[in-house]
């Protein structure tokens, strides 16, 4: 009876340990395919992004600024929350293909440097439901400026790349700006 007593104690402890020992894992190895991802493609998307500071219906606020900000010629410490169109062509009448929402926030002292934290939120076509994720730096009146694709959804899981951005057009006075975006983008 103690032997088995004993035994059974043992037997306990011993499924107690491996019961735990699997609750504790948190991540284990998967097969792409396992998951739905077929080949990898690389696209290029092209669309303008009109950012609309001034005017009754803006689509990108200040919502916070520094005691400096005030003072500084780059606006440093200001932080913008956008939600821009996204259209096929410059016009601001242009079909509509996404939004652009999120922030930014002018992180340079000495020069315009923005630091950009956005989803290009798309709504037409293949690409509907689906979004690109970037963060990166905007040295805003550089010609051609770069800023890293670091994620997506829907259609761009796993995605990764960058984004090319061109100002098209800027109001000096407003602070309006429609921007090209070439997207080179790499996604299952």
């Amino acid at each position: 009876m103690a032997k088995t007593n004993i035994l059974l104690i043992f037997t306990i402890f011993f499924l107690s340990l491996l019961i735990a020992g699997k609750s504790q894992v948190f991540s284990r190895k998967l097969s792409p395919k396992g998951l739905g991802l077929k080949k990898e493609k690389l696209s290029h998307l092209r669309f303008f992004f009109h950012d609309i500071v001034s005017g009754r219906n803006p689509t990108a606020v200040r919502v916070a600024e520094a005691a400096v900000t005030k003072d500084s010629a780059t606006g440093f410490g200001a932080v913008v929350v956008m939600d821009d169109a996204l259209t096929l062509t410059p016009e601001p009448t242009s079909k509509q293909v996404g939004r652009a929402q999120g922030i930014y926030t002018s992180a340079g002292m000495k020069d315009v440097g923005l630091l950009m934290a956005y989803n290009f939120a798309f709504t037409e076509g293949k690409y509907n439901g689906s979004a690109l994720s970037v963060l990166g730096r905007n040295t805003v009146f550089s010609a051609v400026r770069e800023m890293p694709v670091v994620g997506g959804s829907g259609l761009f899981r796993f995605a990764r790349g960058y984004a090319q951005a061109r100002t098209r057009w800027f109001n000096l006075t407003s602070g309006d700006a429609v921007v090209e975006y070439n997207v080179y983008v790499f996604h299952y």
